[in-house]
């Protein structure tokens, strides 16, 4: 049988999500925790695959196995064997074969999340679980520029150089950008307004680096380091040596996959503090 998982994890500890050599990635800590469980090795195929210090809210994957459990039973006696900071969400039985559910495949579209803070101060409780920003930025430049960067494009200006992606013509569906202030009480004359940004993204799938990069871009802008027409320059060049620099992985979270419904998977990511 073919069973999918849901999976969450905090990614500063790790090597990313692939499978490496050094057998710290969240992909080896799974399969080394499912093995324990079934006494069998295991081998997984993800939805997406997350660089080192991204996090996952909703990374989906799939093995197949021979042995019969109860959702709840994959649920919990795999995460017995899980570090602390990852934790399988649900488990479902779905159809193999030919025309049978595969996580990467099935998947029409995906959904990231970036969290940053505004502060003239870096993070320390949140430290590597949200971005830093030092400088105020105005959300409808950002808007503005997002925009310009919604529907099918080369992407290449947004992709990494060891990108093995087929091609850089990729969908982006959407990009939200929201801001919610850290405090209630009122500013002194000249103190900065502290908070989050939230900025959600939304596409039929990514380059490696895409996301970061469009971050680095689209914060040059909110900055008045760059206009906003810059960011249809950039595009347009189609080479990255024009774009902004990569930004911190740090807040940046994959929210998941999006699935036909006839699947019957579950579609909530779990409770997380910094998105509002």
């Amino acid at each position: 049988m073919r069973i999918a998982l849901g999976v969450s994890y905090n990614g500063q500890a790790y090597n990313g999500w692939q499978s490496q050599p050094s057998g710290n990635t969240v992909q080896d800590h799974l399969e080394a925790a499912l093995g324990r469980f079934t006494a069998q090795e295991v081998s997984t195929i993800c939805a997406g695959r997350t660089d080192a210090g991204v996090h996952g809210l909703m990374q989906v994957v799939h093995f197949d196995t021979a042995l019969q459990r109860a959702p709840n039973s994959w649920v919990r006696g795999t995460n017995t064997f899980l570090p602390k900071d990852i934790a399988v969400q649900w488990a479902a039985e779905v159809p193999e074969g030919l025309d049978g559910f595969h996580s990467r495949a099935c998947a029409t579209a995906r959904r990231y999340a970036y969290v940053l803070l505004q502060s003239p101060v870096r993070p320390s409780v949140d430290h590597g679980r949200v971005g830093w920003i030092f400088q105020p930025l105005d959300a409808e430049r950002m808007r503005a520029a997002a925009a310009l960067l919604l529907g099918e494009h080369d992407f290449s200006s947004f992709r990494a150089a060891g990108c093995q992606a087929k091609t850089p013509v990729k969908t982006l569906h959407r990009i939200d950008i929201r801001y919610r202030p850290a405090g209630q009480a009122p500013m002194r004359d000249g103190q900065m307004d502290c908070g989050y940004w939230h900025f959600e993204f939304e596409g039929n799938a990514f380059l490696h680096h895409m996301i970061r990069n469009i971050m680095g871009c689209l914060l040059y802008v909110g900055q008045g380091t760059k206009p906003v027409e810059w960011v249809q320059q950039v595009l347009d060049a189609r080479s990255r040596e024009v774009a902004a620099p990569t930004f911190s992985p740090d807040g940046l979270y994959f929210l998941g996959p999006i699935y036909d419904a006839r699947w019957g998977l579950p579609t909530d990511t779990p409770p997380f503090a910094w998105l509002p």
